[in-house]
């Protein structure tokens, strides 16, 4: 009797320590989210009937600002460069496994659904990995995504200071057990900027829209 009456409470005290370590797994996860969150800004998006994405509060009037970067072709590039012209900013890295480049092909696809009416806008790829994002593994990234699309990379503090302007996440994630520095992931925002020819903030497009909803806001927003 007393031998079972043991073997429960061993088996009930797994199971709080598990509980435990779950509970403070997610604690952890939830302060690390809040705090790149409090960091970088935060975006609320909405569909609503017409599928527009909209931000809330004050982020919108601030985000976006003055850059000098290095484009695909190693020639510096500032924000004054693409004055005259929208920008179709969209930040993440030449590693990533999936949402890169699932949303260069998007906004892509998005651009050749506005035709000529979209000649005026220029997709931009900004590296959040300037450690192995080199410039000429930029230049084979961007012509396997779009003819028109400009990647740019730079020294960190110079990636660091414009995603901060743009209101960007991200974050180095690497496996405990990892020997190898060259092998990481980036956790980051999968959000695309629309900045208008005189630079500024005009809308954002969420990461899940689809190419021909984009094509559509695209087309109102010219």
């Amino acid at each position: 009797m007393s031998s079972g009456v043991s073997a429960k409470k061993g088996e009930t005290g797994k199971r709080s320590n598990i509980l435990l370590s779950i509970l403070a797994i997610a604690v952890l996860i939830g302060v690390a989210f809040a705090s790149g969150q409090y960091y970088f800004g935060s975006f609320t998006e909405s569909a609503g009937s017409s599928g527009a994405t909209t931000t809330t509060g004050e982020v919108g009037a601030t985000i976006g600002g003055p850059f000098k970067l290095i484009d695909q072709h190693g020639n510096v590039v500032t924000d004054v460069d693409f004055r005259g012209k929208y920008m179709l900013v969209f930040f993440g890295y030449t590693f990533c496994p999936d949402v890169c480049p699932t949303g260069l092909a998007r906004n892509s696809e998005a651009l050749e659904l506005l035709g000529e009416k979209g000649d005026n806008i220029v997709p931009i790829f900004i590296s959040v990995d300037p450690e192995r994002d080199t410039v000429e593994l930029l230049k084979n990234f961007a012509d396997f995504f779009h003819p028109r699309l400009v990647a740019l990379t730079g020294e960190k503090d110079m990636i660091t200071e414009v995603a901060k302007a743009y209101r960007v996440y991200y974050a180095k994630v690497v496996e405990p057990d990892n020997k190898d520095d060259e092998m990481y992931l980036i956790d980051h925002s999968a959000i695309t900027y629309l900045m208008g020819p005189d630079g500024k903030y005009i809308r954002h497009f969420g990461h899940n829209l689809s190419a021909e909803r984009m094509a559509e806001l695209l087309r109102e927003s010219l």
